[in-house]
């Protein structure tokens, strides 16, 4: 069983910034990682990758964010970051946490609560 917990969403003036974490907790030794990182899902839209890494240390960024997002790992706290500057009202929506990898053979999927994050006019 692993845990993927978010903090940090709140409301935030048009050009702010926040910080959002997200800490992994349970059985992470058991899962070979292939991917982790952010999604977020605004009403009635698709849930979308904002910004993540995949096996090999690559990042990905969706190109709506890139020079205003930054993603980060912390491998010895368990921990994955968004740093998000210069927000828009656009980027109002619920975030979530993902970690994808194999575990005993299988492909497994985690997601995390989800945080909301309001970004005012």
């Amino acid at each position: 069983q692993v845990q993927l917990v978010e903090s940090g969403g709140g409301l935030v003036q048009a050009g702010g910034s926040l910080r959002l974490s997200c800490a992994a907790s349970g059985s992470i030794s058991t899962i070979s990682t292939n991917a982790m990182g952010w999604y977020r899902q605004a009403p009635g839209k698709q849930r979308e990758l904002v910004a993540g890494f995949i096996s090999g240390g690559m990042t990905k960024y969706a190109e709506s964010v890139k020079g205003r997002f930054t993603f980060s790992r912390d491998s010895a706290k368990n921990t994955v970051d968004l740093q998000m500057n210069s927000l828009k009202p656009e980027d109002t929506a619920v975030y979530y946490c993902n970690l994808e990898g194999f575990s005993g053979g299988y492909y497994r999927h985690y997601w995390g609560q989800g945080t909301q994050v309001t970004v005012s006019s």
